[in-house]
């Protein structure tokens, strides 16, 4: 019997139709970390993934877009008595003594209902691993999932699983769009961006140097999302002071007008209307549509959303002073600082980075050295 482990991918409901893209993604992520595979092919509705170490390639391929879930799986053909014979052989080797599990089979089946390969397989498991102590469960109440996934053909067993991050594949939109990092909900925002399928050119804006530590590390967490080995990043200083509500609003409209001295078409705004107020978020669309580009607000629509999405790029730490962040309340709509934005194009550093387990040190050091 083939012993061999696969990775199984399976697509959020809304890339379903972009499938061609998300396989083109992992074959670019899959190169980018070095992980070797013989084939990455489509199976009905999921892609199979051959590769020389699932356990490292799923890890490589979880962090794109446009994924439900992950798998690790054993692949037999779909055929009623050899699935009940391998999920209680794999299901009886996962479970633990005294473990509530429930067996799932969902996809085609082929002469027989999934219902009853489910029942004859938990039948089997409680039978053949009686001195476990193992139980069924349901579907509100489980210790362990043991699920499979058929195809016209085929049969998943999965051996371990893990969620996806959700939206849809990285430029399947088909559309370029800059946005700037320099602070959380900025770092957020762009991580929204990629997310929802634009091709993304970053800038990075700080107003101290000591911002720079913070801001490299959440910008290490982004840019494995691009599927690129190489980035180019842009950084910007405008000497605006951090303290007070006022100037914090009079950085981001700065930043703005920096935004809109690029050649891209498409603009992503770090703003939200459950944090900023209505006015402030129509005087920033009308700037941009003063210069005939189109507006992208990735955060409409996320409210608590933004912590869980927060703490997806590393910034567990800094939830307080997010909390802080998002309770901005002013309705005050201050000019961008006309002198501090032409001051920050001409400070912009170009830093090119080779993605890698060093990027920090390469963004700090690239500030070290100049």
């Amino acid at each position: 019997m083939d012993e061999i482990s696969y990775v199984v991918v399976f697509p959020t409901v809304f890339s379903k139709n972009k499938i061609p893209q998300l396989i083109s993604n992992i074959k670019k992520i899959l190169k980018i970390k070095n992980q070797k595979f013989k084939s990455v092919k489509r199976d009905g509705d999921i892609i199979l993934v051959h590769a020389n170490d699932p356990v490292f390639a799923s890890s490589a391929i979880n962090l794109l877009f446009g994924i439900e879930k992950i798998a690790i799986v054993k692949k037999i053909k779909n055929d009623f008595q050899n699935i009940i014979s391998e999920i209680t052989s794999i299901g009886g080797n996962l479970l633990l003594k005294g473990e509530k599990f429930l067996v799932k089979v969902e996809g085609i089946s082929k002469g027989f209902v999934v219902k009853d390969v489910e029942i004859a397989a938990t039948s089997n498991i409680i039978e053949k691993k009686v001195k476990l102590g193992a139980y069924p469960g349901t579907d509100e109440n489980y210790d362990k999932l043991l699920y499979t996934y058929l195809t016209k053909n085929n049969a998943y067993i999965c051996i371990f699983s893990d969620d996806g991050k959700g939206g849809i594949p990285y430029q399947s939109q088909n559309q370029k769009t800059i946005c700037a990092v320099y602070d959380e909900i900025s770092a957020v925002s762009c991580f929204e961006t990629i997310k929802q399928g634009y091709d993304v050119k970053i800038i990075v804006c700080y107003r101290q140097k000591s911002e720079l530590m913070n801001l490299a590390k959440i910008i290490n967490q982004i840019i494995p999302r691009l599927v690129q080995d190489k980035i180019k990043l842009e950084f910007l200083q405008l000497k605006i002071s951090p303290n007070g509500i006022k100037n914090y609003l009079i950085y981001v409209n700065s930043i703005l007008e920096i935004l809109l001295q690029y050649s891209n078409n498409r603009v992503s705004l770090a703003l939200s209307p459950v944090i900023h107020s209505s006015d402030f978020i129509d005087n920033s669309l009308k700037m941009i549509f003063g210069k005939k580009k189109i507006p992208i607000l990735p955060l409409t629509g996320v409210d608590s959303n933004l912590f869980i999405e927060a703490k997806e790029i590393g910034l567990e730490r800094n939830i307080k002073k997010l909390e802080k962040m998002v309770t901005i309340s002013t309705s005050e709509i201050p000019s961008f600082s006309k002198k501090e934005v032409e001051s920050a194009l001409k400070s912009k550093k170009n830093i090119n980075i080779q993605i890698g387990p060093n990027n920090v040190h390469d963004i700090l050091d690239s500030f070290e050295n100049h």
